[in-house]
């Protein structure tokens, strides 16, 4: 393992209470393993009621791969796994869904006062679909300052070992953003991990994890769609930085489009 070429230096916060939403032993799971899991945050009406806005959005994305020459796009491939971006700029569903309390509550114990929805998508793995997802840290596919934000994985159907539930490596997310290299899968920084532990969920239960947190997610073996929704939040003033071709200094470009980079909270506060 090697550090990424723009973490030149990193040290972990750790967890300050009070907390509106999480308990002392999940803030422990974060700081030392850097995930926990917070069990049927949704109902089941909720979860019905994401599939009704996300499903029609998620079949679209199929359609296109499918009519692309190679029947894929970046690390999306027709019929295996599909990534829907941005879905809160489609549905106000979605939107009022992301600034909700329970994220409200999360951000608020995970983050800091005044948090911005960062990126959101659905990640939906299909039937038969043998090739896993490889080992990353989401800060390792943009490199975003302050390295440290937050990842929501939302499970929409039951996930498990066998349809490709998460898998994580504890402790590593105190390292910082490692480098990574590029497969036809998608970034990758780690080969194997020894000490990786599955992550199963529930359909409404979610991995919350930080940005920083290798994990990856296994092949989907059974018959079934694998269907997630993945929510991250950042803080206010967060900038993703990007490498110059000529080697100069990173290019800072802020994380606060309007659209869909809006606030979530303000000084502790609904905006």
């Amino acid at each position: 393992m090697e550090p990424h070429p723009l973490n030149t230096s990193f040290d972990w916060t750790p967890l300050r209470g009070p907390f509106r939403r999480i308990t002392l032993e999940q803030a422990r799971r974060y700081d030392e393993d850097g995930c926990f899991v917070l069990a049927d945050a949704l109902d089941a009406d909720t979860v019905r009621d994401l599939l009704a806005e996300i499903d029609p959005i998620e079949a679209q994305t199929e359609a296109m791969l499918r009519a692309l020459p190679e029947q894929k796009f970046f690390i999306a491939r027709a019929g295996e796994i599909t990534f829907a971006p941005h879905l809160v700029t489609r549905s106000a569903r979605l939107r009022a869904f992301c600034a909700a309390a329970l994220f409200r509550d999360l951000v608020h114990d995970l983050i800091g006062p005044t948090v911005r929805l960062y990126w959101e998508q659905s990640v939906y793995k299909k039937p038969e679909t043998a090739a896993d997802f490889p080992w990353h840290q989401d800060n390792g596919y943009t490199y975003v300052e302050p390295q440290q934000y937050l990842t929501c994985w939302i499970a929409l159907t039951d996930a498990t070992e066998s349809n490709g539930c998460p898998w994580i490596v504890p402790g590593l997310h105190r390292l910082g953003t490692l480098r990574h290299s590029m497969t036809d899968l998608g970034w990758r920084c780690l080969e194997q991990a020894a000490d990786a532990v599955p992550v199963p969920l529930r359909a409404g239960s979610m991995a919350v994890f930080s940005s920083l947190t290798p994990h990856r997610t296994g092949p989907n073996l059974t018959d079934q769609t694998r269907k997630a929704y993945i929510v991250q939040f950042a803080p206010d003033g967060a900038r993703t930085l990007r490498p110059d071709a000529g080697g100069g200094p990173p290019r800072a470009e802020p994380c606060a489009d309007p659209d869909r980079q809006f606030l979530i909270l303000r000084d502790g506060q609904v905006p």
